[in-house]
C-alpha cells in the first residue's frame, strides 16, 4: 500500500492535547503507524551520561504519535486535507501520484513503473 504521509511534510495535529500545532514530519514508523513529527508531543527523557559522547541530564525529545491524528498540509491550498492515491497512465509508463483531495491537485510522483508487454 502506498504511503500517504511522507518524511519531510508538513502536517497539522488533528486529536490529542497538541491539536492545532503544525509541524514537519521527522520520521515515519510503518509497522506501528505511527509518525514523529517536529516540535509536537515533546516528553522529558532521564539519559545517563556516555564519557566523551554526550552529557547526562534531562532531555527533551518528540515521541510518536498515531498517523490517523495527523492530516497533510497541501503545498498548493495550504489546507489540511485527505490524500488520494491516483494513477495516470502515459503511454507504457504507469505514474502514481499522492494528491490533495480538496483542490485535486498532484502533490508528488510515488512511483513510475514502465509496463512489460508480453
Amino acid at each position: 500500500m502506498a504511503q500517504k504521509i511522507k518524511k519531510g511534510d508538513k502536517v497539522v495535529v488533528t486529536r490529542g492535547r497538541e491539536r492545532g500545532k503544525v509541524g514537519e514530519v521527522i520520521s515515519v514508523l510503518r509497522e506501528e503507524n505511527r509518525v514523529v513529527v517536529k516540535d509536537v508531543n515533546l516528553i522529558k527523557k532521564h539519559l545517563r551520561e556516555i564519557p566523551n559522547v554526550r552529557e547526562g541530564g534531562i532531555y527533551e525529545i518528540e515521541a510518536p504519535i498515531h498517523i490517523s491524528n495527523v492530516m497533510l498540509v497541501c503545498p498548493k491550498c495550504e489546507k489540511p486535507t485527505r490524500v488520494g492515491i491516483r494513477k495516470i497512465m502515459d503511454g507504457d509508463v504507469i505514474r502514481k501520484y499522492r494528491y490533495c483531495k480538496k483542490c485535486e491537485e498532484n502533490i508528488d510522483l510515488i512511483r513510475e513503473k514502465v509496463r512489460v508487454k508480453a
